[in-house]
């Protein structure tokens, strides 16, 4: 399954926002590639034609950036559609019949996870499964009960190899710079412990609100819509051991021993905070306690990060769009000066921008031994030509490399650390927006030196 080539993209919610937003803008980067040679079947229940998705497509593509005219018309010319309700067996008869010749087609599950179940049975009775892929988008559930079963469901009819669960998160160049700076450079691996780590602060901010999203963020939250998924993955690239070599399922296992190492959340390691005004968006309910932000404190109980705080937090509504990783070393002992110098650190910027950076202590001009904070800045990039999150992923998912997918006991790691927290197990404490969060979260960190909030 691994070396086989995908030969027909098969995406359900052809008509859905996720398709506009990101899969038709990925589709023309990968025709003009020469990546898309193979029927790509779009399917959904709208009442559309063909012409009215290739408007659609061509609507998204200008929005995103721009009609490629080498691209779109390669796309358009293998670009098919499918209307109908995905309850009816007549519509997988004849997404049968315009696979055609296809022995590997992929299908893309673009559509909510309460369609899952009907769709993987309908196609599976068509036969459309038979040396198939699927892909599914986040969420993977909504605890750790639900995840083992939508997994119950996806084996229903494909193994384990053919799934691949997308998190767009692992397709950022960023993200998998974090990995590559950790393991291609020696000088990192002697001070990457709990002998000279105080403490690991990942933080995801957003200076705005759901943003019209006020129906769906009532049903996830800030912990199930960015911390079991994506800041889990920065915490695995931080905290994971080097792999023996490259291959995808090695270091897939590193990343799953280090969730497996990580204690399951108590409320005393976590505080959840809502902006004021949530209340009021449209489709909210007037008393929610959901949260629109959290902090956590997590634990690693392995031999390189014992007694490490790691914290995370994530909130909307706060001063800066950014997420980045704060690894803080311990203090040095004073040589120069009565009071201990600030401490080392090392900076991952993941969002908006790439930047790795170390803060260091220099000497300031002239007689005395006085340092001043100064950063060295090992990388900061943004190349026009870097493949799109989507595009990355699915390619990777065509050509059958697992490795920025997470793999069934990866996820269900994942829910078991932040389960019991789920569901307003803490008080929800109201922030003012442009704030950092509820007062109420400065303590959690307040014993190593406090948040370091991004720039």
């Amino acid at each position: 399954m691994s070396q086989t080539v995908s030969d027909a993209l098969v995406f359900f919610g052809a008509t859905g926002d996720l398709a506009y937003k990101k899969i038709f803008p990925a589709l023309q980067r990968l025709a003009k590639r020469g990546e898309l040679n193979m029927p790509v079947i779009g399917v959904a229940k709208s009442g559309w034609n063909l012409d009215q998705l290739k408007q659609r497509a061509k609507e998204s593509i200008e929005h995103a950036g721009g009609i490629d005219p080498e691209g779109f018309p390669k796309l358009m010319q293998v670009l098919r559609y499918i209307d109908g309700d995905y309850v009816d067996p007549a519509v997988f008869q004849q997404l049968r019949k315009e696979l055609g010749d296809a022995q590997h087609p992929i299908h893309y599950l673009a559509i909510p996870p309460s369609l899952f179940g009907e769709v993987v049975k309908q196609l599976k009775a068509s036969g459309c499964t038979h040396g198939a892929r699927v892909v599914v988008e986040k969420p993977f559930g909504r605890n750790l009960a639900s995840a083992r079963k939508l997994s119950q469901t996806l084996h229903s009819a494909f193994n384990e190899p053919a799934i691949f669960r997308i998190d767009h998160y692992l397709g950022k160049n960023a993200v998998q710079n974090v990995l590559f700076f950790r393991f291609a450079n020696a000088f990192l691996e002697p001070i990457w412990n709990r002998q000279y780590v105080e403490s690991v602060q990942i933080t995801m901010a957003e200076n705005f609100g759901v943003a019209g999203r006020g129906a769906f963020y009532e049903q996830a939250g800030a912990i199930r819509d960015v911390v079991q998924n994506h800041l889990m993955q920065l915490l695995t690239n931080i905290a994971m051991e080097p792999p023996p070599n490259a291959d995808t399922e090695r270091v897939r296992d590193e990343k799953v021993k280090v969730l497996r190492s990580v204690r399951a959340l108590t409320p005393a390691d976590v505080v959840r905070g809502q902006f004021d005004g949530y209340r009021n968006e449209a489709g909210v309910n007037p008393t929610s306690q959901v949260e629109t932000y959290v902090a956590l404190r997590l634990h690693i109980d392995s031999w390189r990060w014992r007694g490490v705080p790691f914290y995370i937090r994530a909130g909307k509504s706060l001063p800066v769009t950014a997420t980045e990783v704060m690894v803080k070393m311990r203090q040095p002992p004073a040589i120069f000066s009565e009071s201990a110098p600030p401490r080392n650190y090392f900076r991952f910027r993941v969002t908006p921008d790439l930047a790795i950076a170390v803060g260091a202590l220099v000497k300031a001009a002239g007689d005395v031994d006085r340092g001043v904070p100064s950063e060295l800045l090992a990388t900061t990039s943004s190349d026009p030509t870097e493949l799109l999150a989507y595009e990355e992923l699915l390619d990777d998912a065509m050509h059958g490399n697992p490795i920025r997918f997470a793999r069934q006991d990866y996820v269900e790691e994942a829910w078991r650390i932040v389960d019991p927290v789920l569901d307003n197990a803490t008080p929800v404490h109201s922030y003012k927006p442009g704030t950092w969060g509820p007062e109420e979260a400065d303590s959690l960190a307040a014993g190593d030196g406090g948040w370091s909030n991004p720039k």
